[in-house]
């Protein structure tokens, strides 16, 4: 009856993104909307795709392996991330009515860093979506107990999401995560509740929680402050800003109808994510009170199966569907969203320099094609990397954007002398520094990859902007001098 009640969700959200799909009739439409949602449905479109399955299943499950330290990249490194790009980027690149964040890169530096960033931005996804697929199998599996293989849950779960993606783009998002959101907000809300009853009252979850020590955000002083400092810091810029220059985030801020609601939308939406990224944390602990013995053998393997089992043995079947209803919203707002983008990145920043005689409606179908292909590819990567915790999937996706597309964004909108030559040497210097240390035994675990990777970034965009300049300048002084000597 659960998996019927699930299955009959997944007909009404195809059925509402496929309703959305009718106002779709160019590749803006498909792309950023047509430039026209509301404030609320920034903000709601903004949360819903930052709560997915790593929020639900993967911090509460980081979290009672440690403390708040433990998740400082999600959620709080994440909800910062959103409220920085509406407080420093937002205003900026609505501005430009660009359709993709990479179109900017080619505006300010030229085509050779377009290409370059579209490429990490699309490798970034991989990570992130391959966890929704993940967190799809997973459900699925549970929920059938078994009878639906890990594999087979993906699938399905894949074909629901692509159905209305692939059709109506950013509308059929958009439209869909304003109504994932009600039932995600109210679904995990009323969970909390009866599992804090359940545990004996909500000051009961926390005084454990308390008890063991997972309330502390820095952990004791070691021996080696200085490095748990620099390792407490990368992990917490990694989705702060790493984050920042993806085209899903990106999609949202241009898909708003004016610049308030670009600017105010994604803080909004930030500040809710972080207040309500809280609950998992809450019901996970909640769990370890309620089911001590069977969350004590968990916590010795997969601790994101923690939360599945206070559902399935501990509620009411009411509260099942309620918990999973929310669950598949969270995943697929998530999914559908980070399937949309490295999809429009690739069509309009890498296919188009090859086919420049596309017209819109080649191009609209251009992208079809490649949600399609991108979903098939995802779903392999996915099932390659089973095995891997949902967290890990999310927080490593960024660590290739905070390092190659991150410093050129920043400098191209605040640093006038920033160049072309500079952006390169940033992408080339971080990308570099960053695989060096991940490789090279003993590096990483000396100080931390994305740390050197962004530092090495800095250092090339001011280097490679400044040092042609001033052999500019050096040569132009000596031509000058050479030119007034001749003439006397």
């Amino acid at each position: 009856m659960l998996l019927g009640f699930v299955f009959l969700y997944l007909l009404i959200t195809i059925g509402i993104g496929l309703w959305a799909a009718r106002r779709v009739k160019n590749t803006a439409d498909f792309a950023i909307a047509g430039r026209s949602l509301p404030l609320y449905m920034i903000v709601t479109t903004t949360f819903a795709t930052w709560f997915g399955s790593e929020t639900v299943l993967g911090i509460g499950a980081k979290f009672v392996q440690g403390n708040f330290g433990t998740v400082v990249e999600d959620p709080f490194g994440a909800a910062f991330c959103l409220i920085f790009v509406g407080m420093f980027f937002a205003g900026k690149l609505y501005k430009l009515t660009l359709l993709t964040i990479s179109d900017y890169y080619r505006q300010r530096f030229g085509k050779s860093v377009e290409i370059l960033c579209s490429i990490i931005i699309m490798l970034s996804y991989l990570g992130w979506v391959a966890a929704q697929v993940t967190a799809l199998g997973l459900v699925f599996n549970v929920l059938s107990a078994g009878s639906i293989t890990f594999e087979w849950g993906m699938v399905i779960g894949v074909v629901s999401i692509l159905i209305y993606t692939l059709f109506g783009g950013m509308w059929s998002v958009a439209v869909t995560d304003f109504i994932q959101m009600i039932v995600l907000v109210i679904g995990l809300s009323i969970i909390a509740v009866i599992a804090g009853d359940m545990a004996g009252g909500a000051d009961k979850v926390v005084a454990f929680a308390q008890s063991k020590d997972m309330l502390r955000f820095f952990t004791p002083p070691s021996e080696t402050p200085v490095k748990d400092m620099l390792f407490f810091f990368a992990a917490g810029i990694t989705i702060m800003l790493g984050s920042i220059p993806q085209q899903d985030v990106f999609q949202r801020v241009m898909s708003a109808k004016d610049i308030k609601a670009a600017t105010r939308g994604p803080v909004i939406g930030g500040i809710c994510y972080l207040l309500f990224a809280f609950v998992p944390m809450f019901l996970v602990v909640a769990a370890l009170v309620i089911l001590p013995e069977q969350t004590a053998e968990l916590l010795k393997g997969d601790t994101q199966k923690i939360l599945p089992t206070l559902i399935l043995t501990k509620m009411p079947l009411i509260a099942q569907i309620i918990f999973f209803g929310a669950l598949l919203s969270a995943i697929k707002s998530t999914a559908s969203a980070t399937l949309l983008a490295p999809s429009v990145t690739f069509v309009e920043n890498i296919y188009k320099h090859f086919n420049k005689h596309m017209n819109d409606q080649q191009t609209l179908k251009a992208m079809r094609v490649t949600v399609l292909l991108f979903s098939v590819f995802v779903l392999g990567y996915a099932m390659a990397s089973r095995g891997t915790k949902i967290y890990d999937m999310v927080s490593g996706a960024y660590q290739v954007t905070l390092v190659g597309a991150f410093v050129p964004l920043v400098f191209g909108l605040y640093w006038s002398r920033a160049t072309t030559q500079g952006a390169l040497a940033s992408i080339i210097f971080g990308i570099g520094a960053w695989l060096l240390f991940m490789i090279v035994p003993g590096w990483g675990e000396a100080f931390p990859q994305q740390l050197a990777g962004i530092l090495a970034a800095f250092a090339g965009m001011i280097v490679g902007s400044l040092v042609p300049q001033k052999i500019a300048n050096h040569t132009g002084h000596i031509h000058h001098f050479l030119g007034s000597s001749e003439r006397a």
